[in-house]
């Protein structure tokens, strides 16, 4: 199965996305209820990799109550430290989520993370950037390894910004005891942003695990009148919707797939019905003219970044 789970949006009702229908979930039983069925049908689908992290709100914990009702050791979890979900729930909190890269961080979510074991298998630090020093932070990187080798789990990141191709480079040279560090790297890639291209060469010849996020860019995707510089990417994309009779989500995640071919897709899915319709990726394959057709959609990653920035919690 090409496609793993993204369980952000299942975890907290708010995220950084352009929504196609608002969201009404002032009810949070009814909101864990949903997002544990999601987790049920995902299963049932076929999807064995499931991405978590303790920033995701109840993601983590959702996961772990719903991991108890299995036992199945082809199920894959990854999760992530480094943020920490404070907006409780409230919509119109001002802050979501506080970033924190050091150390004692890192070692009190590992006490609940680890709760996810032997599920767990891809630990990772979320949104490494330059700026944390959390690739020069020899306390973290040997924790780190320390845990690699303590419960045999694959080390991760995931990376943020327009340069994250400079970040995954960084991080490959990261090595504790002559022995590198990162063996899975969850990357920003999609029609717009295609700035992994430059990397994907080196990291398959270091036989890295590619998780490809965001991959309809936040929403930024689908037809929206307040992106008119995207009205040629919004025709192309629904015309191979119709061709194919599915939705642009599965054009889009079929896209990263072909492109990316040594990689894992995650769904952002909300609920049973996005989540069935992204797995309709699974139907068709883009042929070299549509694959050429869609990467002409790229942007400077830079531009990408700068209205994902302006993005609003909803």
């Amino acid at each position: 199965m090409k496609l793993g789970l993204g369980t952000a949006a299942l975890g907290r009702p708010q995220y950084i996305n352009i929504r196609q229908k608002p969201s009404n979930y002032l009810n949070l039983d009814a909101f864990k209820q949903e997002s544990f069925a999601t987790l049920e049908e995902a299963y049932n689908l076929g999807v064995r990799y499931f991405d978590t992290a303790p920033g995701y709100g109840l993601a983590e914990q959702l996961l772990l109550e719903w991991l108890k009702t299995k036992d199945d050791n082809a199920i894959e979890v990854a999760t992530k430290w480094g943020y920490t979900y404070v907006a409780n729930f409230n919509a119109k909190a001002k802050v979501h989520e506080v970033k924190d890269h050091s150390v004692e961080k890192l070692k009190e979510q590992w006490l609940v993370s680890k709760n996810l074991l032997p599920y767990l298998k891809v630990y990772q630090i979320h949104s490494a950037t330059f700026q944390t020093g959390v690739l020069k932070n020899d306390e973290v990187l040997s924790y780190l390894a320390f845990l690699k080798e303590t419960y045999k789990i694959k080390i991760g990141l995931s990376s943020t910004g327009y340069n994250q191709v400079d970040i995954i480079k960084e991080a490959l040279k990261v090595a504790v005891n002559g022995v590198p560090l990162f063996d899975v790297f969850q990357v920003t890639y999609n029609v717009l942003d295609q700035s992994l291209k430059a990397v994907v060469e080196l990291l398959n010849k270091q036989n890295k695990l590619i998780i490809i996020k965001e991959a309809l860019a936040n929403g930024r995707v689908f037809r929206n009148k307040n992106y008119p510089n995207y009205k040629l990417m919004y025709a192309s994309l629904e015309a191979l919707a119709n061709k194919y009779r599915v939705g642009v989500d599965a054009i889009c995640l079929q896209y990263c797939a072909q492109t990316i071919p040594n990689s894992k897709v995650l769904s952002g899915a909300g609920n049973s019905r996005q989540l069935q319709d992204n797995l309709k990726m699974n139907a068709f394959v883009l042929s070299d003219l549509e694959i050429d057709e869609i990467s002409n959609f790229k942007v400077n990653a830079k531009v990408y970044w700068q209205e994902r920035k302006a993005l609003k919690w909803n």
